[in-house]
């Protein structure tokens, strides 16, 4: 048995691992082969892999896991996590069950995208929703933004990037508003986005008509956890749909950890989605872990 069964293989749960590892405690690491950023051909904003792609940071994680006798890499899916004889049973979809007395949830959120034809399959690619990991690559081009509720904030962002925007209406823009965005710049463009489409290395909008920008940043994307566990446990949650933790990870439920972008403090106003955040996210809960394996 396993100190602690990690679900999730993102920069959470790996550098949680890798903690683990290095303090010589064992763990289960269940990698179910997706991940938020899996459609992302490249990360940025993340000291020393800046341009990176994902699948290049997952892999080199795991090889250098290898070195740690104490860790186990495991594919697989988990269906359940459950409280059992004082620890936890974590049952796959394969039906196989393992049990530990500590779980770590690492599995992330999911992005629900706007109803928009042609959205999916830009994401992560083209269209993004992080000015932070993907405004610097367009500067000096040309960006749309989809969503008008939480747009002048985006505009704001990517504005001394120095872009030009292209803002489209989706309704919920009043007068005062749409002047507010012309003001800082932007260009509204009041006609619904009825789909998006590559266009060479842009992506071409239609909206009453076809527009050419050089990728999207969407704001209007609804985030929920990507796995059922919070609510099966009855973990408290938050307004942002994450789990509440305290300053080490901690839930509110005794042996059960979250790290990564599925879980915030209070304090926090709310879901931060970044790799360097989340793998401190994985390496603090990780030591809150070993801290409580020390006293026990």
């Amino acid at each position: 048995m396993s100190d602690v069964i990690i679900i999730g293989a993102g920069p959470a749960g790996l550098q949680a691992a890798l903690t683990l590892g290095r303090m010589h405690r064992s763990a289960l690491v269940v990698d179910s082969g997706e991940y938020r950023n899996g459609t992302v051909l490249h990360m940025h904003n993340v000291v020393t892999n800046d341009g990176t792609a994902p699948v290049d940071f997952r892999a080199t994680a795991r090889a250098q896991l290898q070195r740690y006798d104490t860790i186990e890499l495991r594919q697989g899916r988990v269906g359940e996590v459950s409280p059992a004889d004082g620890g936890f049973a974590v049952r796959f979809e394969d039906g196989t069950v393992e049990h530990a007395p500590r779980v770590m949830l690492a599995t992330g959120m999911r992005d629900d995208l706007p109803d928009v034809p042609g959205l999916a399959e830009l994401w992560g690619v083209r269209a993004f929703n992080c000015p932070f990991c993907d405004g610097h690559e367009f500067a000096g081009r040309t960006v749309g933004v989809l969503g008008a509720e939480r747009a002048e904030h985006v505009v704001r962002m990517l504005r001394p990037i120095g872009v030009s925007i292209v803002v489209f209406d989706d309704g919920a823009l009043d007068d005062d508003r749409r002047a507010a965005l012309e003001s800082l710049g932007a260009v509204v463009h009041r006609a619904p986005v009825t789909s998006v489409a590559p266009d060479g290395e842009g992506v071409r909008v239609s909206a009453g008509e076809a527009i050419r920008v050089d990728g999207i940043f969407v704001t209007n994307a609804a985030m929920r956890q990507r796995a059922p566990f919070a609510d099966q446990l009855g973990l408290r949650m938050l307004p942002s749909g994450a789990i509440e933790i305290d300053e080490m990870g901690r839930t509110s439920l005794a042996g059960v950890s979250a790290a990564g972008d599925l879980a915030h403090r209070a304090s926090v106003p709310g879901v931060m989605a970044a790799v360097t955040l989340a793998a401190a996210a994985g390496q603090l809960a990780a030591i809150g872990i070993v801290q409580e394996l020390v006293m026990a």
